[in-house]
C-alpha cells in the first residue's frame, strides 16, 4: 500500500477554514444543497466531493451547518489512502458504504471497516492516524464526518458500531451525546441517525422546537419532504417540525438533529 495524502489534507491549518458555520443556510424551513454544486477533486487515487469548504476548496457560503463542519464524500483507489496525520479537537465519524477501510492510529486501535460499519474518534487534545484501502483491486467508499466539539481538550477516543444487522426502512440511532439506546457517545448535543431504505420504504421524523436538522443522501434516490434527491444531495432544515422521506429506490440516508 502507498501512503499518499494531498499536501492541503496534511496541514491542520488548511483543514477546516475559518468562517462562520451555516452561513449560506436560511433560518428557516428547508434549504436544499445539491450534489453537484459541492466542491470536489479528483487527485487519482483520491475522488472526493466537499459539502462544505475544506482543504482546497473554499465557499464562504457553505462553511458548515451548526455543528456540523465536513461531509467528504471520498472514493479511494485500491492500495491507496490517507498517510499518518494530526488531528485535534474534533468529533470524527467515518461511514463505509462499499469496499474496505483499514483504520490504524496513535491510540493502538488497528482495523478493517466493511460496509454498514460506523468508526468514531475524539481527536480531543491530539491524535494521529491513519486510513487505506487494503483491497488490491477494489475501491472503497465512504463518507467521512466532522462535528465541532461542545469543548476543547477532551481525552481521545475510539468507537465503532455495526448497522449490518439492522433493520431496514428506519431510522437508527448511531451517535447522542448522551450514548442513549446505545449510540456512540461524543462530545456535542448532535444526534446522528442511518436510515438503510428498500425502494418504497417510508418513515416520519419529529423535530423539537428550537432544533435543526440536516439530512445527507448517501446513495439512492429519495422523495424529501415533496422535494426529489439523489444521492450526494442533502437539506436543512430550520424551524420545520417535520420530515417526512420516501424511497424511490434502494437507498441509506443519514440525519443529522442539531441544536
Amino acid at each position: 500500500m502507498r501512503a499518499t495524502i494531498p499536501e492541503s489534507y496534511r496541514c491542520a491549518s488548511n483543514k477546516v477554514l475559518g468562517g462562520q458555520p451555516g452561513s449560506g443556510y436560511g433560518l428557516t424551513m428547508m434549504t436544499l444543497r445539491k450534489a453537484n454544486k459541492r466542491g470536489h477533486a479528483d487527485h487519482g487515487w483520491l475522488d472526493t466531493w466537499h459539502t462544505f469548504s475544506f482543504a482546497g476548496y473554499y465557499d464562504p457560503e457553505h462553511m458548515g451547518f451548526r455543528s456540523l463542519r465536513v461531509i467528504n464524500d471520498d472514493k479511494v483507489a485500491p492500495g491507496a489512502g490517507f498517510g499518518k496525520h494530526p488531528h485535534r479537537d474534533m468529533e470524527i465519524i467515518t461511514y463505509v458504504l462499499s469496499g474496505a477501510l483499514e483504520h490504524k492510529d496513535s491510540m493502538g486501535n488497528g482495523r478493517i471497516i466493511k460496509p454498514g460499519e460506523v468508526q468514531y474518534m475524539a481527536a480531543g487534545t491530539g491524535v494521529q492516524h491513519s486510513e487505506f484501502n487494503p483491497s488490491e483491486k477494489d475501491p472503497v467508499h465512504l463518507l467521512q464526518i466532522w462535528i465541532v466539539p461542545d469543548r476543547k481538550g477532551a481525552k481521545p477516543r475510539y468507537e465503532e458500531k455495526s448497522l449490518t444487522k439492522a433493520k431496514s426502512g428506519a431510522l437508527h440511532l448511531i451517535a447522542s451525546k448522551t450514548g442513549r439506546d446505545g449510540s456512540i457517545a461524543i462530545n456535542q448535543d448532535a444526534d446522528l441517525y442511518v436510515a438503510r431504505l428498500n425502494s418504497g420504504d417510508q418513515f416520519t421524523q419529529e423535530l423539537s422546537p428550537q432544533r435543526h436538522a440536516w439530512l445527507h443522501v448517501a446513495e439512492g434516490e429519495v422523495n424529501l419532504n415533496g422535494q426529489q434527491l439523489k444521492a450526494g444531495d442533502a437539506a436543512a432544515f430550520s424551524d420545520e417540525r417535520r420530515i417526512e422521506l420516501a424511497a424511490t429506490q434502494n437507498s441509506q440516508v443519514l440525519l443529522f438533529d442539531l441544536n
